[in-house]
């Protein structure tokens, strides 16, 4: 048996994510087995969705963060390690700066991926394939500085588009009305004479939703399902939130409009059924190293 440990950094607009794996190999097949997970909520999108650039104090509280999980691979032993940022660093003037930084104090060379990048990234855990074999279905990751649609037909990629509408952009109100026409136009231009589509749903706070609705095992979320848990969360205060849910205070102020991005998506597609696998960009990061690995 083969055994290598991965370290998957996630930089995210909401939070900077480490993960820790195992990877086996026996007889021509792979186990997965994740070993740790580390969530930072720095928020890096705050600063950059309003003022086009990382402050001082989130480029410190970052770089102690990279610092702190550069001795998390050395003590874990990590084998290899990839890190990729998305939205918010993309759209920073000082993000590329910031890496050059980061690389000179730590070693870790960060890569700073396109929203294709990310969801295709995302769609090589092959998730989809729990669904029927030559189905129609929509993946949609829903991150702080954007969403990522990917449509397939007969079970193959057939269009994917990144858009610049994420939790933390609605949450300091920095999405247009135009923004909104835009993803709607694309989706339901792309999805034309398709009803019914599944949804499969990536991200954290549809993870946190599929766990307050107590869904397990691949137990889709319905539509009705997930509107009457919003309404219930937009009835709250955000202390109240946090509280009856055990929400981190950086999901209890963004949880809403996460749904409410879902809720769109599946009025716009006629469907009714979101599955949530509960794997995202770290997990795409680790496969994207070991591309035999498989998730099943």
């Amino acid at each position: 048996m083969n055994r290598k440990k991965y370290g998957a950094i996630d930089i995210g607009s909401n939070a900077v994510r480490l993960l820790l794996a195992n990877v086996y190999e026996m007889n021509n097949e792979t186990a997965y087995k994740k070993v740790s997970l580390v969530r930072v909520p720095i928020r890096l999108g705050e600063d950059v969705f309003k003022d086009k650039a990382i402050s001082k104090g989130k480029a410190k509280d970052f770089e102690s963060t990279m610092i702190a999980f550069e001795h998390l691979m050395k003590v874990h032993k990590v084998d290899q390690y990839r890190a990729c940022a998305t939205s918010a660093m993309r759209d920073s003037e000082n993000g590329s700066a910031l890496v050059a930084k980061v690389k000179k104090r730590t070693g870790i060379e960060i890569e700073i991926i396109s929203g294709d990048e990310e969801a295709e990234m995302i769609r090589s855990t092959h998730i989809q394939d729990r669904l029927d074999k030559n189905n129609d279905f929509l993946y949609v990751d829903v991150g702080g500085g954007s969403t990522e649609i990917s449509f397939y037909e007969d079970g193959d990629l057939a269009a994917s588009r990144s858009f610049n509408i994420g939790t933390i952009r609605l949450l300091q109100n920095m999405v247009t009305e135009e923004a909104w026409h835009e993803m709607k136009d694309w989706l339901e231009t792309t999805i034309k004479g398709f009803k019914g589509l599944d949804i499969i749903g990536s991200g954290g706070n549809i993870t946190k939703i599929y766990k307050v609705l107590g869904k397990r095992d691949w137990e889709p979320i319905k539509y009705a399902e997930l509107s009457l848990v919003l309404n219930q969360m937009s009835e709250m205060t955000y202390e109240e939130r946090m509280f009856k849910y055990k929400l981190h205070p950086d999901r209890a102020d963004v949880i809403i409009f996460a749904g409410s991005i879902f809720s769109e998506v599946l009025k716009w597609a006629k469907s009714d059924n979101i599955y949530v696998p509960k794997m995202g960009l770290a997990d795409g990061i680790i496969k994207s190293m070991h591309p035999n690995l498989s998730f099943r």
